[in-house]
């Protein structure tokens, strides 16, 4: 095959098979920096999702923010739990801290709410498991927000790697490194343990683990990983992670996260006839920049931009309003806890722990 051939039409959503009608309503359920900044914007240009309610603790103070975004109904967290204006919106986006995942994911299925919730899925493999379980219970759709699941160089990597172009997957090297102090203070919630659930390893390094996960469509069978932290403010988290994701295929996926380093993130797939490099997937704003090789071809190639958080909610809207089951369910979630957990007890006993 051609190597330009998977570009043709970079940008093509290959999951949208047809063009259902109408919107799911949704509530933000959190309305932090990421939900303001980046969220709200992405579902108010999308196509398949309107945000119609807030949920907050300070009701009064989100309501210049409800206006900015034409949302009809602010509400406190109390109120959200006992169901008020649950007749005002289909979905919920649970964007508040990874302890708390699990409590509104929980409400919201139980007012037979579709639930889209932000990485990781819970604080741990059981308390994501419950999560999994109420919404199967309540037979709504659960969607882990995995965003770089819905991002055209992701899935035009995917496509690579699956038609072998770069042979057989060998090593894939995977980073993600950001400075939260110099985005956050030191009282950031992301270094609490109970409210986190980890440091670095869970805010960063779920990137490219859930990423290398999906795009070679195999789970690992075992994990290695060390942790370092300096100190205060980062004395019950980690600071710095390296860890080893083992295939059962005898590849190999070396992974590093930071929160005290230069802003950098890469993730680069070795195969035995070729590699492909992706130029900073993690950060937010992937630049669509590839270089990929294949025996003794060569090609750099830059998409055009995409709003990767807008493609994930119009996915999440596509998949239910057509009764699609996402990608990244509820399983991928839990999985990937389940990956974490492992690396965490690797770091603290230094041997290789096995994943089922």
């Amino acid at each position: 095959m051609r190597l330009e051939d998977p570009f043709a039409g970079f940008t093509r959503r290959d999951w949208e098979r047809t063009a259902p009608e109408g919107t799911v309503r949704l509530a933000v359920v959190g309305t932090g920096g990421f939900a303001r900044n980046r969220a709200l914007p992405a579902i108010a240009e999308g196509t398949y999702c309107e945000a119609t309610a807030l949920v907050t603790g300070s009701p009064d103070r989100a309501r210049s923010l409800a206006s900015e975004f034409d949302v009809d109904h602010v509400l406190d967290y109390d109120g959200f739990r006992v169901g008020d204006h649950a007749g005002t919106y289909d979905a919920v986006y649970v964007a508040t801290p990874n302890a708390t995942h699990g409590e509104y994911a929980i409400a919201a299925a139980e007012h037979g709410k579709h639930v889209i919730c932000e990485k990781p899925l819970e604080a741990s493999v059981d308390r994501a498991r419950a999560v999994v379980d109420a919404c199967h219970e309540a037979d709504v759709t659960l969607m882990t927000a995995y965003r770089l699941q819905t991002e055209p160089t992701v899935r035009r990597t995917r496509e690579l790697v699956r038609d072998g172009v770069i042979g057989d997957l060998v090593q894939i090297h995977g980073s993600f490194s950001h400075p939260i102090l110099e985005y956050a203070g030191s009282n950031t919630w992301r270094l609490n343990p109970d409210l986190a659930g980890g440091g670095a390893l869970v805010d960063l390094g779920v990137y490219p683990l859930n990423t290398i996960r999906f795009v070679l469509g195999r789970d690992p069978d075992g994990v290695y990983a060390t942790t370092h932290s300096s100190g205060d403010p980062f004395d019950e988290v980690d600071e710095h992670v390296a860890f080893q994701l083992e295939f059962p295929s005898g590849a190999t996926a070396s992974c590093t996260a930071s929160f005290d380093a230069h802003a950098s993130s890469r993730l680069e797939l070795i195969g035995t006839d070729g590699m492909i490099s992706i130029a900073s997937p993690f950060g937010g704003v992937v630049p669509q920049e590839m270089v990929i090789e294949s025996g003794d071809m060569y090609m750099e190639y830059t998409g055009p931009p995409v709003d990767e958080v807008r493609e994930e909610f119009d996915y999440f809207g596509y998949c239910v309003l057509t009764g699609t089951d996402p990608e990244p369910d509820g399983e991928d979630g839990v999985t990937d806890l389940r990956a974490i957990e492992a690396a965490y007890e690797s770091a603290e006993t230094g041997r290789r722990v096995d994943l089922d």
